[in-house]
C-alpha cells in the first residue's frame, strides 16, 4: 500500500521550489494553479505571504478553490462549466447577494463568510487609498 502523506510533501515540496525559482528569476508574470493545494495551514499562509510581497508589482493569476487565498486580489473572475459567473473587485462582488460569488462566500459558513467580507473590505479601502492619493498627486 503506498503512503499518499508522502506524496503530498513531495508534492508540496515542488511547489515552494517552483515559487522559489519564480521568485529568483523575478518574473514579471505568475501563474498559480492551487499552489497551496498539498501544503499544511502554515506553510499555505507562508507561501499567500510570499506571493503578495515578492510579487506585489507584477500579474499574478491564481486558480484556486480556497476563497481565503483570492479575496485580497485586485480582481476576481468565478468561472464554472466554463462560463464566466463574475468578474470585478472582491468587495464589488461581495456587496450583490445574487451575485455567484458572494452566494460562494455564504457557503463558507457565518464566521468564515465574515473574515471573507473582511479581507475583501481591507483590500478596497487600501486600493481606493492609492487611487484617490495618485490622483491628488497628479492634480497638483
Amino acid at each position: 500500500m503506498y503512503d499518499w502523506s508522502q506524496y503530498r510533501t513531495l508534492v508540496g515540496q515542488r511547489q515552494l521550489v517552483c515559487l522559489a525559482r519564480a521568485v529568483l528569476r523575478k518574473n514579471r508574470i505568475l501563474i498559480i494553479d492551487e499552489a497551496t493545494a498539498n501544503v499544511d495551514p502554515r506553510t499555505d499562509e507562508l507561501i499567500q505571504k510570499t506571493i503578495r510581497d515578492k510579487f506585489r508589482e507584477c500579474t499574478v493569476l491564481t486558480i484556486a478553490h480556497r476563497l481565503n487565498t483570492i479575496v485580497d486580489s485586485d480582481r476576481i473572475l468565478v468561472l464554472d462549466a466554463g462560463k464566466i459567473h463574475a468578474y470585478d473587485e472582491p468587495y464589488t462582488l461581495l456587496q450583490d447577494p445574487t451575485n455567484f460569488f458572494y452566494k460562494m462566500v455564504q457557503q463558507t459558513g457565518k464566521q468564515e463568510a465574515a473574515a471573507l467580507l473582511e479581507a475583501a473590505k481591507k483590500v478596497s479601502l487600501f486600493s481606493l487609498s492609492v487611487k484617490n492619493l495618485s490622483q491628488s498627486l497628479f492634480v497638483n
